[in-house]
């Protein structure tokens, strides 16, 4: 590899690579990406047909399925191939962040009382099921229409969508063409949380960056705030599980020479690359839908607890993106607009002030972009910049990017007390297992203060707003 300046890095173009690879990292950042297979997945990605310009990855990189997590990638939507590798098997997971007029003040001594009633009302953990029931004819609508549907049955405000990336619906999704058991996994899901990095959780905005976007966000020092982490739960895994199966001839029919088996694709423009897309789309807003119930809920339980509306209690959703995904997208290639399909795997868009996909509200601003760190720490808003356009195709990190495997993560918490260790920092949690409290602790994932620092000062992101956490809800 080699370092282009202090924040990017060029896997040089081998033998069967069509473009070079770029890794986003710090020194420190970069010696903990050598310890996996990442780099080479960066490499191999580069092979995949239609690709353009780069096989690029966030300070966030980690190994993943086929495509490293952190990774995008654009293909040519005629010559290009979509991978189910490069959106991933939790499609559309993501993140939406609500803002509320309660000073930390306010709120403290009813944290533990929050929490509690965010755990009964938001069913979490491996396999939980929701209270929302759905007949077949009913999910499919919800496949459909995305997180409209949810609006219209009550959960939430029709100004939320216009917050939501894409308005919370892709266009093109075809709910028939996914299996019975995809179906079946969905029906009982719409409005859990799921597990593994998957949360709810209560912060306070701890520094402020950009005050005039801020301003424009409702947000201040101090001030609560709520950030929900989930996505298209079993349904979206089966979708994934299916889609990787049924491409496996596909590959070879149509001569994909790959450098690994785990990046199994299809010509976008292949009935099979066709097929995938649309069922991939049906699972997207089955996501937005997820998001948009446990909004919904989150807003009942502080009204529950301050004995005042949502309304009047300020809970206005900022913005939700998705970081498991493949968008049509347009972008400049060697000087010349073009469409594209960019896959963003474990990546958040990050459009720049005027775009048109962004709410009015922003423009002036660029795309919100919502990071995660773990449960110990902080997490970001950031915006979207011009420079991501020209280099990421309108791209950045998602999230801290995990250190440690989660085998590795039970092995050294052996005998610790995260529960306890968080409680000391103030954190008040609740979760179904103690597995997985010590499979997400914070010694797991990169310095998230790092990873955002990389993407500010590459200037493909910039920070806005710092929350830290004040209570979490995990399954």
């Amino acid at each position: 590899m080699k370092k282009i300046d202090n924040y990017k890095w060029m896997i040089e173009k081998e033998k069967g690579m069509r473009v070079p690879g770029i890794i986003y990292a710090s020194d420190k950042l970069m010696e903990a990406v050598k310890n996996d297979n990442s780099v080479q997945q960066v490499r191999n990605v580069a092979y995949l047909p239609g690709i353009q310009k780069y096989s690029l990855a966030m300070p966030d990189i980690h190994w993943g399925y086929g495509f490293p997590i952190g990774g995008v990638a654009a293909m040519d939507i005629e010559e290009g191939v979509i991978s189910p590798g490069g959106v991933g098997y939790d499609i559309n997971c993501g993140v939406r962040v609500i803002r509320t007029n309660l000073p930390y003040k306010d709120v403290k001594g009813k944290l533990e009382d929050l929490a509690n009633k965010l755990y009964s009302m938001v069913p979490c953990g491996v396999g939980s099921t929701s209270n929302v029931k759905t007949t077949t004819s009913q999910l499919k609508r919800v496949l459909k229409e995305g997180a409209s549907w949810a609006i219209k049955n009550g959960f939430g405000w029709e100004e939320d969508l216009e917050n939501t990336e894409e308005n919370g619906c892709m266009e093109g999704a075809d709910p028939e063409i996914l299996s019975e058991r995809a179906l079946q996994r969905g029906k009982p899901q719409l409005g859990t949380l799921g597990s593994g990095n998957h949360f709810v959780e209560i912060q306070r905005v701890s520094e402020i960056y950009n005050r005039k976007a801020a301003r424009a966000m409702g947000l201040e020092e101090d001030l609560v705030t709520v950030m929900i982490h989930t996505g298209s739960r079993g349904l979206g895994h089966q979708v994934c599980s299916d889609w990787v199966k049924n491409l496996r001839t596909a590959s070879n029919k149509y001569k994909i020479q790959l450098p690994d088996k785990e990046l199994i694709s299809a010509p976008i423009q292949s009935p099979e690359g066709k097929g995938y897309i649309s069922a991939m789309k049906s699972a997207a807003n089955f996501a937005w839908t997820n998001r948009q119930i446990i909004l919904s809920r989150v807003r009942e339980v502080f009204s529950m607890v301050f004995g005042s509306s949502s309304e009047s209690l300020g809970m206005n959703l900022i913005y939700d993106v998705a970081h498991n995904i493949a968008k049509f997208e347009t972008h400049i290639v060697d000087g010349k607009e073009k469409k594209l399909c960019v896959h963003r795997k474990g990546a958040t868009r990050a459009f720049p002030p005027g775009h048109p996909k962004i709410p009015p509200k922003y423009a002036e601003f660029g795309q919100p972009v919502l990071i995660p760190g773990d449960m110990g720490t902080a997490s970001y808003i950031l915006l979207g910049c011009e420079k991501a356009m020209e280099e990421t195709f309108g791209s950045t990190c998602h999230g801290a990017g995990r250190r440690l495997s989660r085998r590795k993560a039970i092995e050294i918490t052996g005998g610790r007390n995260i529960t306890n260790e968080l409680s000391k920092k103030g954190i008040y949690i609740r979760a179904k297992s103690i597995k997985t409290i010590r499979e997400e602790a914070p010694d797991a994932y990169k310095d998230i203060n790092e990873v955002v620092d990389v993407v500010d000062k590459a200037g493909i992101s910039r920070k806005v707003a710092k929350f830290v956490p004040l209570a979490v809800i995990k399954g």
